[in-house]
């Protein structure tokens, strides 16, 4: 790969996930003290993110794969996403705010896989062009969350701040998308059916038993995984941490490297003590979550964040490789848009809706909860989902 392509894929995928982290960690403490939201509404917020997994799908086999370059429309989804992020932050109130956000998720989930499309068009090896470009996305949102703490907008009471730093940063990538490498769309003149769009050719592998309890196990384990996603930083805020946003960016730094360490891990420890592993963090982080506290258990509330590489790495992208290799070489698009859907469409969707009602439901006044409480579910939940796992998945020799 020239250097120059090297250099517009890597600003791309920095771009790209500069402008997700720029909002998405802190929203949640933005709806409560900015737009009194319930725990409820900041859940349904969030669950724009799952509505976009699933109907992103339709864009991209529908549209992309056939009619227009992958470079030209994610030009065109930013520069409208922008000007939506613009609004977003100055909405007056939540029923103002939840449409338009969910516009934008729908727009925003697709360009996910467009950056995918773009980057690998111009690689000859993915295995090992690809994660170096894929780390500068990581770095990217790492470089917002600490943005966010430099400025103290968490302390000032400015989040809606971080949208217009979001919009700016789309109305970029929106212009450069325009001289990114030209990705052609790869079915042009092809009849695409909906099936093959949303991934379901590769039902069948869910009769194999050992599968379809890992596919199950997915899609609980999102349940737990929506409570971090939508009230951590909120939680961290209620409890004054300074720069929680900022000190947030270390469960990226960990996944980071814990993504390098995978290959050394999977062969060695096989699937099943991977997610086991995984699952078991998700655990423990709640504990340790439900116990620390901004004084003498701020170090809890650390490991908690740092276990983040753990608890991703170890179980989604195990569980990627693993539905690629139990996929086949037929079906392995369709097997990895089958679990996306999944997990990060139904899975996180009830998981957000699960966490606002919790979130409610231990409400201790204005602006405050009982997270030790809030906190035991997830970990309960994703306990239970180990147990059940670690009883019915029965790993093959080959699997490993």
């Amino acid at each position: 790969m020239r250097l120059g392509t090297r250099i517009q894929l890597s600003a791309m995928m920095f771009l790209e996930f500069f402008i997700w982290g720029a909002w998405f960690v802190t929203m949640g403490r933005f709806l409560s003290a900015q737009l009194n939201a319930s725990g409820a509404e900041t859940g349904l917020a969030y669950g724009t993110q799952s509505w976009g997994a699933i109907i992103a799908p339709f864009i991209i086999g529908l549209i992309a794969d056939r009619y227009f370059n992958a470079e030209r429309i994610l030009g065109v989804l930013h520069l409208v996403g922008a000007a939506l992020l613009w609004y977003l932050a100055g909405a007056p109130d939540f029923g103002s705010f939840f449409p338009v956000l969910l516009g934008y998720m729908i727009l925003y989930m697709p360009t996910l896989a467009l950056v995918n499309s773009i980057s690998f068009n111009q690689m000859e090896s993915t295995e090992k062009e690809f994660p170096w470009i894929r780390v500068f996305g990581t770095i990217g949102w790492i470089v917002a969350g600490l943005l966010i703490g430099w400025f103290a907008w968490e302390e000032k009471g400015t989040l809606e701040l971080t949208f217009k730093m979001a919009s700016i940063a789309a109305a970029i990538l929106g212009v450069m998308s325009f001289a990114l490498p030209k990705t052609p769309p790869p079915k042009a003149g092809k009849d695409v059916s909906l099936k093959e769009v949303l991934g379901l050719d590769a039902l069948g592998m869910l009769k194999d038993r050992n599968y379809l309890v890992f596919f199950i196990a997915s899609i609980a384990i999102c349940v737990p995984l929506a409570f971090y996603y939508s009230f951590a930083n909120q939680f961290l805020n209620e409890l004054a941490v300074p720069a929680a946003a900022g000190k947030m960016t270390l469960g990226q730094m960990s996944e980071v490297v814990f993504m390098f360490l995978m290959p050394y891990l999977f062969v060695r420890l096989g699937v099943k003590r991977m997610l086991l592993i995984g699952m078991a963090a998700w655990v423990l982080r709640y504990v340790l979550f439900a116990q620390g506290d901004a004084g003498s258990g701020f170090w809890m509330l650390v490991l908690g964040i740092l276990l983040h590489g753990i608890c991703y790495d170890f179980f989604f992208v195990t569980g990627q490789i693993y539905t690629d290799n139990k996929a086949g070489a037929q079906y392995k698009s369709a097997a990895q848009g089958l679990i996306t859907l999944a997990t990060y469409g139904l899975g996180m969707l009830v998981g957000f809706y699960v966490a606002g009602l919790v979130v409610d439901a231990y409400t201790a006044g204005e602006n405050a909860h009982n997270w030790q409480n809030i906190w035991l579910v997830p970990a309960a939940i994703s306990g239970l989902v180990l147990l059940l796992f670690s009883m019915f998945f029965r790993e093959r020799k080959q699997a490993a």
